[in-house]
Protein backbone atom coordinates (compact mmCIF):
# COMPACT_ATOMS: atom_id res chain seq x y z
CA UNK A 1 0.00 0.00 0.00
CA UNK A 2 0.96 3.64 -0.94
CA UNK A 3 0.31 6.24 2.18
CA UNK A 4 -1.19 9.28 0.10
CA UNK A 5 -1.93 12.42 2.11
CA UNK A 6 -4.29 14.88 0.32
CA UNK A 7 -4.46 18.32 1.44
CA UNK A 8 -8.09 19.31 3.32
CA UNK A 9 -9.00 22.84 3.41
CA UNK A 10 -9.75 25.12 0.39
CA UNK A 11 -7.22 22.93 -1.76
CA UNK A 12 -9.69 19.39 -1.15
CA UNK A 13 -12.35 19.34 -3.94
CA UNK A 14 -9.95 21.08 -6.72
CA UNK A 15 -7.45 18.29 -6.04
CA UNK A 16 -10.31 15.75 -5.64
CA UNK A 17 -11.66 17.08 -9.22
CA UNK A 18 -7.88 16.48 -10.09
CA UNK A 19 -7.52 12.92 -9.56
CA UNK A 20 -10.67 12.33 -10.45
CA UNK A 21 -9.87 13.41 -14.03
CA UNK A 22 -6.77 11.36 -13.73
CA UNK A 23 -8.64 8.43 -13.39
CA UNK A 24 -8.09 8.57 -9.69
CA UNK A 25 -12.05 8.45 -8.08
CA UNK A 26 -11.93 9.54 -4.08
CA UNK A 27 -14.90 9.11 -2.21
CA UNK A 28 -15.07 11.27 1.15
CA UNK A 29 -17.81 11.15 3.60
CA UNK A 30 -18.49 14.68 5.37
CA UNK A 31 -16.76 13.93 8.20
CA UNK A 32 -14.47 11.20 7.15
CA UNK A 33 -10.40 11.83 7.33
CA UNK A 34 -9.68 8.64 5.91
CA UNK A 35 -11.27 8.58 2.37
CA UNK A 36 -11.51 5.45 -0.34
CA UNK A 37 -10.73 5.12 -3.56
CA UNK A 38 -10.94 2.81 -6.66
CA UNK A 39 -6.94 2.10 -6.30
CA UNK A 40 -6.73 -0.73 -3.85
CA UNK A 41 -3.09 0.00 -3.55
CA UNK A 42 -3.78 3.33 -2.48
CA UNK A 43 -4.37 4.31 1.96
CA UNK A 44 -5.56 7.59 1.66
CA UNK A 45 -5.22 10.76 4.26
CA UNK A 46 -7.17 13.80 4.41
CA UNK A 47 -4.10 16.41 6.38
CA UNK A 48 -4.82 19.83 6.37
CA UNK A 49 -1.97 21.26 3.92
CA UNK A 50 0.15 23.07 7.06
CA UNK A 51 1.00 19.35 7.85
CA UNK A 52 1.69 17.35 5.10
CA UNK A 53 5.22 18.33 4.73
CA UNK A 54 5.69 17.59 8.45
CA UNK A 55 3.90 13.38 8.41
CA UNK A 56 6.09 13.11 4.84
CA UNK A 57 8.96 14.50 6.38
CA UNK A 58 8.72 12.16 9.93
CA UNK A 59 8.31 9.45 7.54
CA UNK A 60 4.54 8.92 8.58
CA UNK A 61 3.48 9.17 5.26
CA UNK A 62 4.96 8.55 1.85
CA UNK A 63 3.65 10.81 -0.44
CA UNK A 64 1.40 13.71 -0.49
CA UNK A 65 -0.01 17.37 -2.38
CA UNK A 66 0.51 20.02 -0.47
CA UNK A 67 1.82 23.49 -1.20
CA UNK A 68 5.21 25.00 -1.96
CA UNK A 69 5.01 27.27 0.68
CA UNK A 70 3.82 24.82 3.63
CA UNK A 71 6.77 22.29 2.57
CA UNK A 72 8.80 26.17 3.10
CA UNK A 73 7.52 27.01 6.02
CA UNK A 74 8.28 23.44 7.67
CA UNK A 75 11.56 23.47 6.49
CA UNK A 76 11.40 19.06 6.08
CA UNK A 77 13.07 17.11 4.28
CA UNK A 78 11.37 16.72 1.27
CA UNK A 79 11.41 14.57 -2.09
CA UNK A 80 9.88 17.01 -4.86
CA UNK A 81 8.23 14.86 -7.67
CA UNK A 82 6.78 17.97 -9.66
CA UNK A 83 4.82 20.98 -9.55
CA UNK A 84 0.90 20.58 -9.85
CA UNK A 85 -0.28 24.03 -11.62
CA UNK A 86 -3.52 24.26 -9.75
CA UNK A 87 -5.27 26.78 -6.96
CA UNK A 88 -8.08 26.93 -5.04
CA UNK A 89 -10.33 29.30 -7.47
CA UNK A 90 -8.66 29.91 -10.78
CA UNK A 91 -5.15 28.61 -12.33
CA UNK A 92 -3.08 31.36 -10.60
CA UNK A 93 -0.22 30.71 -8.07
CA UNK A 94 -1.03 31.52 -4.63
CA UNK A 95 1.22 34.22 -3.20
CA UNK A 96 2.38 35.10 0.09
CA UNK A 97 1.88 38.83 0.46
CA UNK A 98 2.69 41.72 2.78
CA UNK A 99 -0.07 44.04 3.33
CA UNK A 100 -0.83 47.10 5.65
CA UNK A 101 -3.80 49.76 5.55
CA UNK A 102 -4.21 51.85 2.55
CA UNK A 103 -3.43 54.99 4.78
CA UNK A 104 -0.32 52.88 6.18
CA UNK A 105 2.69 55.02 6.64
CA UNK A 106 4.74 51.82 5.34
CA UNK A 107 5.49 51.98 1.86
CA UNK A 108 8.85 49.50 1.88
CA UNK A 109 9.63 46.44 3.47
CA UNK A 110 12.34 48.67 5.51
CA UNK A 111 9.73 50.23 7.10
CA UNK A 112 8.44 47.59 9.09
CA UNK A 113 11.56 47.82 11.49
CA UNK A 114 10.41 47.63 14.93
CA UNK A 115 7.27 46.71 13.64
CA UNK A 116 4.36 43.96 14.86
CA UNK A 117 3.05 41.30 12.50
CA UNK A 118 0.50 39.06 12.30
CA UNK A 119 0.42 35.74 10.15
CA UNK A 120 -0.10 31.84 9.31
CA UNK A 121 3.31 31.69 7.98
CA UNK A 122 5.01 32.63 10.51
CA UNK A 123 8.51 30.80 8.71
CA UNK A 124 7.93 32.11 5.62
CA UNK A 125 7.97 35.77 6.88
CA UNK A 126 10.82 35.32 9.55
CA UNK A 127 12.71 33.88 6.36
CA UNK A 128 12.08 36.82 4.82
CA UNK A 129 12.94 39.62 6.95
CA UNK A 130 16.08 37.74 7.98
CA UNK A 131 16.86 37.67 4.45
CA UNK A 132 16.14 42.03 4.17
CA UNK A 133 17.80 42.07 7.64
CA UNK A 134 14.91 43.96 9.13
CA UNK A 135 14.43 43.38 13.07
CA UNK A 136 10.63 42.72 12.98
CA UNK A 137 7.81 40.86 15.65
CA UNK A 138 6.33 38.23 14.02
CA UNK A 139 3.32 36.32 15.63
CA UNK A 140 1.36 34.06 15.14
CA UNK A 141 -2.39 34.32 13.33
CA UNK A 142 -5.18 31.60 13.81
CA UNK A 143 -6.90 33.25 11.08
CA UNK A 144 -8.94 36.30 10.47
CA UNK A 145 -5.47 37.83 9.72
CA UNK A 146 -6.71 41.16 7.62
CA UNK A 147 -9.16 42.64 10.59
CA UNK A 148 -5.93 43.08 12.65
CA UNK A 149 -4.62 45.74 11.25
CA UNK A 150 -3.85 48.51 12.13
CA UNK A 151 -5.60 48.47 15.90
CA UNK A 152 -3.54 44.77 16.92
CA UNK A 153 -0.48 44.90 14.11
CA UNK A 154 1.29 47.29 11.98
CA UNK A 155 1.25 44.64 9.29
CA UNK A 156 0.36 41.29 8.14
CA UNK A 157 1.63 38.72 5.50
CA UNK A 158 -1.65 36.79 4.10
CA UNK A 159 -2.19 34.64 1.39
CA UNK A 160 -4.28 35.48 -1.82
CA UNK A 161 -4.37 34.51 -5.61
CA UNK A 162 -6.31 37.76 -6.97
CA UNK A 163 -6.26 40.07 -4.30
CA UNK A 164 -9.90 40.52 -4.32
CA UNK A 165 -10.14 40.00 -0.34
CA UNK A 166 -6.79 42.76 0.25
CA UNK A 167 -8.86 44.85 -1.92
CA UNK A 168 -12.45 44.63 -0.49
CA UNK A 169 -10.87 45.16 3.01
CA UNK A 170 -9.07 48.34 1.58
CA UNK A 171 -5.56 47.02 2.63
CA UNK A 172 -2.56 47.93 0.16
CA UNK A 173 0.30 44.92 -0.89
CA UNK A 174 3.58 46.24 -0.42
CA UNK A 175 5.64 43.39 -1.48
CA UNK A 176 5.51 39.29 -2.44
CA UNK A 177 7.26 37.22 -0.01
CA UNK A 178 6.53 33.68 -2.45
CA UNK A 179 5.04 32.41 -4.56
CA UNK A 180 3.16 28.70 -4.66
CA UNK A 181 1.56 26.22 -6.62
CA UNK A 182 0.94 22.51 -5.38
CA UNK A 183 3.73 20.03 -5.46
CA UNK A 184 3.72 16.01 -5.54
CA UNK A 185 6.45 15.17 -2.14
CA UNK A 186 7.23 11.96 -1.42
CA UNK A 187 9.04 11.17 1.74
CA UNK A 188 13.27 10.03 0.88
CA UNK A 189 12.37 6.77 2.44
CA UNK A 190 9.21 6.27 0.15
CA UNK A 191 11.29 6.95 -2.38
CA UNK A 192 14.22 4.60 -2.17
CA UNK A 193 11.49 1.78 -2.35
CA UNK A 194 11.45 0.54 -5.82
CA UNK A 195 7.55 -0.28 -5.78
CA UNK A 196 6.49 2.85 -4.06
CA UNK A 197 8.72 4.96 -6.55
CA UNK A 198 7.12 3.38 -9.60
CA UNK A 199 3.78 3.52 -7.71
CA UNK A 200 4.36 7.26 -7.66
CA UNK A 201 5.91 8.78 -10.71
CA UNK A 202 2.88 6.88 -12.07
CA UNK A 203 0.32 8.56 -10.52
CA UNK A 204 2.50 11.79 -11.25
CA UNK A 205 1.90 11.14 -14.79
CA UNK A 206 -2.03 11.11 -15.02
CA UNK A 207 -1.75 14.10 -12.07
CA UNK A 208 0.20 15.70 -14.93
CA UNK A 209 -1.55 14.50 -18.28
CA UNK A 210 -5.04 15.76 -16.63
CA UNK A 211 -3.18 19.17 -16.03
CA UNK A 212 -2.18 19.28 -19.74
CA UNK A 213 -5.72 18.90 -20.76
CA UNK A 214 -7.15 21.57 -18.78
CA UNK A 215 -9.11 23.84 -20.73
CA UNK A 216 -8.07 22.28 -24.08
CA UNK A 217 -10.64 20.01 -26.50
CA UNK A 218 -10.35 18.09 -29.31
CA UNK A 219 -11.79 19.22 -32.94
CA UNK A 220 -12.11 17.06 -35.37
CA UNK A 221 -14.33 17.47 -38.97
CA UNK A 222 -13.96 16.63 -42.53
CA UNK A 223 -12.52 19.00 -45.73
CA UNK A 224 -12.15 19.32 -49.31
CA UNK A 225 -8.22 18.55 -50.14
CA UNK A 226 -7.89 21.13 -51.94
CA UNK A 227 -8.97 23.64 -48.89
CA UNK A 228 -6.38 21.81 -46.83
CA UNK A 229 -3.31 24.33 -47.08
CA UNK A 230 -5.22 26.99 -46.06
CA UNK A 231 -6.11 25.07 -43.19
CA UNK A 232 -3.38 24.18 -41.78
CA UNK A 233 -2.50 28.13 -41.91
CA UNK A 234 -5.76 29.06 -39.74
CA UNK A 235 -5.43 26.22 -37.12
CA UNK A 236 -3.64 26.39 -34.01
CA UNK A 237 -2.56 23.26 -32.89
CA UNK A 238 -0.48 21.99 -29.92
CA UNK A 239 1.14 19.22 -32.70
CA UNK A 240 0.63 18.93 -35.99
CA UNK A 241 -3.06 18.10 -36.97
CA UNK A 242 -3.42 14.33 -38.07
CA UNK A 243 -4.80 14.24 -41.25
CA UNK A 244 -6.15 11.24 -43.45
CA UNK A 245 -7.78 10.80 -46.45
CA UNK A 246 -11.66 9.67 -46.45
CA UNK A 247 -12.83 6.85 -48.93
CA UNK A 248 -14.36 9.73 -50.84
CA UNK A 249 -11.49 11.11 -53.13
CA UNK A 250 -10.46 14.90 -52.41
CA UNK A 251 -11.67 14.86 -48.82
CA UNK A 252 -9.77 14.57 -45.80
CA UNK A 253 -10.08 14.15 -42.33
CA UNK A 254 -8.29 16.50 -39.69
CA UNK A 255 -8.18 15.98 -36.16
CA UNK A 256 -6.26 18.57 -33.69
CA UNK A 257 -5.93 20.05 -30.22
CA UNK A 258 -6.72 23.61 -29.25
CA UNK A 259 -7.34 25.75 -26.62
CA UNK A 260 -11.29 25.65 -25.47
CA UNK A 261 -11.32 29.66 -25.73
CA UNK A 262 -10.37 29.74 -29.65
CA UNK A 263 -13.24 27.27 -30.62
CA UNK A 264 -15.64 29.59 -30.51
CA UNK A 265 -13.99 31.97 -33.13
CA UNK A 266 -13.05 29.18 -34.83
CA UNK A 267 -15.93 27.26 -35.91
CA UNK A 268 -17.44 29.52 -38.11
CA UNK A 269 -14.08 30.15 -40.15
CA UNK A 270 -13.91 26.33 -40.81
CA UNK A 271 -17.61 26.46 -42.03
CA UNK A 272 -17.22 29.06 -44.38
CA UNK A 273 -13.79 27.06 -45.30
CA UNK A 274 -16.05 24.13 -46.80
CA UNK A 275 -15.83 21.81 -43.62
CA UNK A 276 -18.13 19.37 -42.82
CA UNK A 277 -18.99 17.28 -39.85
CA UNK A 278 -17.73 19.45 -37.02
CA UNK A 279 -17.18 17.59 -33.83
CA UNK A 280 -15.76 19.02 -30.94
CA UNK A 281 -15.25 16.78 -27.56
CA UNK A 282 -13.57 17.02 -24.27
CA UNK A 283 -10.22 15.54 -22.91
CA UNK A 284 -9.12 14.62 -19.89
CA UNK A 285 -5.71 13.65 -20.49
CA UNK A 286 -2.94 14.66 -22.56
CA UNK A 287 0.59 13.10 -22.39
CA UNK A 288 3.11 14.26 -23.62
Amino acid sequence: MLKLALPKGSLQQPTLDLFAKAGYDIYVSSRGLRPASNDPELDLYMIRAQEIGRYLGEGFIDCGITGYDWAYENGAELEDLGELPYSRASARPTRWVLVVPEDSPIRTPEDLQGKRIATEGVGITRRYLEEKGIDAKVEFSWGATEVKVPDLVDAIVDVTETGSSIRANKLRIVDTLLTSFPHFYASPAALADPWKREKMERIHLMLEAALAARDKVGLKMNLPEARLPGLLERLPSLRRPTVSHLAEDGWVAVETVIDETVVRHLIPDLKEMGAEGIIEYPLNKIVP
